[in-house]
């Protein structure tokens, strides 16, 4: 078996149990009787207690006193958000759309950020109004959030995003370091943070993101500990001392054999050494890190039901119902810069393997979902499952194209 065929089966049946009958299990349930309650293929199913779980896990490992904020974009179902809002210290919406999704969870308005680099008015209009702390990352946002602030006589909450001066080694999308539209350039952040002063705006601190998916704990320390440093640099410049420092996340998570799960240690020491010299360098501040596939991409699983099984020139296709309409990262056209399987499955176990690959319906070479895969032999009316599509599914991915109906999406 080769290094990608080997990697195609990821153990998940170590991570998802299957039933006495060979099935899944999701919720407790074996897989078959959870899409009959949902209704239909495809389907995105997460999972509640895999939700919890992952963050009871975080939480034991990481020092006491750092904030543990959910990023709303990863997943932002809302059954899923208002879950996740009931274990996290807080939540960072990327959109008006977001915004309404985590205050009807019951977040205080006070425990909610809004990041993002192309924020119009309107949302600053209504960040401001609703109470909510916004990550600055151009000076035409502070403009308008002075306006804002004026016409009400309530000074708006702001923090500054900041483009930092350095990448995060080993990431999987980079968001800092050289030229970026994210944040603002860290040699300007000290002319901003005049500007704050002068406008009257309510200061509370830096959002200091560096990258995602990054499986290398000692870059993850270093992007750490490299912002701290700089948030120490401009403490003379701040209208007063910052009440959070939000260092970011960029957690990751294996999508194959050939990934490491990320070693939680080294990072945990890490922010338990800055949340010890915050205390004495910057009191009252308060240390967050921002996770979103993290705490959510292993909880979840995409469902699709084969409706087709095809063989050309010795090549078996399993057709789904499903594709990259609904799943585009799984089909390898969401930044990846090597196209590797996630990890699939059949919902049933045989004593026949077969090497196939599952692709969808539409009309692309594009729609592939699994490429020469060893699976269990499938037949049509099976269920194919795709694992770690917890985050970034629905969506991060283009529904409308060529109109097939959307997936169902249940918390389980």
């Amino acid at each position: 078996m080769s290094k990608q065929e080997h990697a195609n089966r990821t153990s998940q049946d170590a991570i998802w149990k299957r039933a006495a009958n060979g099935e899944f299990l999701v919720g407790g349930m074996p897989l078959s009787r959870v899409i009959a309650a949902v209704g239909s293929t495809p389907c995105y199913l997460y999972d509640r207690q895999r939700l919890s779980g992952r963050v009871d896990e975080l939480r034991s490992q990481l020092p006491e006193g750092i904030q543990l904020h959910y990023a709303v974009k990863a997943n932002p179902m809302p059954a899923l958000v208002g879950h996740m809002a009931g274990l996290v210290d807080g939540l960072d919406v990327a959109s008006s759309g977001e915004l309404r999704t985590a205050l009807d969870t019951g977040m205080p308005a006070a425990r909610i950020s809004f990041a993002g680099p192309g924020k119009s008015d309107a949302e600053l209009r209504q960040s401001h109004a609703a109470g909510i702390l916004v990550n600055l990352e151009s000076f035409r946002e502070l403009t308008a959030l002075r306006e804002a602030s004026d016409s009400s006589g309530i000074a708006a909450r702001v923090a500054i995003r900041v483009n930092l001066p350095f990448e995060l080694r080993a990431s999987g999308m980079k968001m800092s370091g050289g030229s970026r539209p994210f944040g603002v350039d860290a040699e300007r952040v000290p002319e901003l943070l005049a500007e704050i002063t002068a406008a009257g705006l309510d200061f509370e601190g830096f959002h200091l993101f560096a990258g995602s998916q990054n499986l290398d704990a000692q870059a993850i320390v270093e992007a750490q500990s490299r912002s701290y440093e700089l948030v120490l640099g401009w403490l003379d410049a701040c209208p007063r001392l910052p009440r959070i420092l939000n260092l970011g996340g960029g957690f990751g998570i294996p999508y194959t054999l050939r990934d490491h799960p990320l070693e939680l240690t080294p990072i945990a020491e890490n922010l338990g050494r800055l949340h010890e010299r915050a205390g004495r360098e910057m009191p009252g501040a308060m240390l967050a890190i921002e996770l979103g596939r993290y705490l959510v991409g292993e909880a979840g699983i995409y469902v699709a039901r084969v409706i087709d099984r095809k063989i050309s020139r010795g090549q078996v296709y399993l057709v789904v119902d499903g594709g990259m309409h609904h799943h585009l990262a799984a089909s390898g056209n969401f930044g990846q810069v090597m196209r590797r399987n996630y990890p699939v499955a059949v919902n049933r176990q045989t004593a026949n393997k077969e090497i196939a690959s599952v692709v969808g319906p539409l009309c692309t070479p594009l729609d592939l979902l699994a490429d020469s895969a060893e699976l269990d032999q499938a037949d049509i009316g099976d269920l194919v499952v795709v694992f770690q599509s917890g985050a970034y599914g629905l969506t991060a991915s283009p529904r409308a194209f060529l109109s097939h109906p959307d997936a169902a999406e249940a918390l389980i």
